[in-house]
């Protein structure tokens, strides 16, 4: 079986990811896009929620030993949590800044400094996110072994950060094993194939 593929048929029959090339979703960082990706919606649907634990639970064994899992606020915390719990290791999250209130806390849970820890997030567009957990954590004297995520744009710039961050990073699927997948279920045409791929390499080719 083709992992990233059966993930991509997956997403696309839940609707967690919806292709509208014609009539672009505008992201909050004002990117018109001809994609939406919400993996919350994994959650909703216990057979392929449980997939994907498992589909989690294969990849992250190719990190090597690590002592620990971290979830990405908000939307990494489940995913992470359910990797976790599958392989019976600590959990706690990291907040994108410090509650302010209580004992301000970024990192929800406990992990301890000197402790290998595996950081989760639920998609990667441009690693801004993930990275910014990385750097918490690796404040907080952790060894961060490494970002495993549930899907990627594949933009260059993410490529970029996380090779100078010197973190490593993997993902159950991709965006191009998406478009094909979508071909194949009859979700997308040729023209807009043709589309979804210029987009891609156009975002791709983006420095900023």
């Amino acid at each position: 079986m083709n992992l990233a593929a059966e993930v991509a048929r997956k997403l696309l029959q839940i609707k967690a990811i919806k292709l509208s090339p014609q009539k672009p979703f505008t992201w909050a960082s004002g990117i018109q896009s001809p994609i939406y990706c919400d993996n919350r919606i994994i959650l909703s649907f216990p057979s392929v929620r449980n997939f994907i634990k498992q589909a989690l639970t294969v990849e992250a064994a190719k990190f090597g030993e690590f002592d620990a899992v971290a979830g990405v606020a908000t939307a990494g915390i489940a995913h992470g949590m359910l990797l976790a719990d599958a392989i019976g290791k600590p959990f706690a999250y990291v907040r994108s800044k410090p509650k302010e209130h209580g004992r301000q806390n970024q990192v929800e849970g406990r992990i301890n400094s000197g402790e290998r820890v595996l950081v989760v997030e639920d998609l990667i567009s441009t690693g801004g996110s993930s990275l910014q957990a990385v750097e918490v954590l690796r404040e907080a004297g952790c060894e961060v072994v490494g970002v495993l995520a549930i899907f990627s744009y594949g933009f260059d710039k993410a490529e970029r950060a996380f090779a100078a961050a010197r973190c490593p990073f993997r993902t159950l699927s991709n965006y191009e094993t998406l478009i094909r997948a979508a071909m194949e279920t009859g979700d997308i045409s040729g023209e807009d194939l043709q589309m979804l791929t210029s987009w891609r390499s156009e975002m791709g080719a983006a420095k900023a």
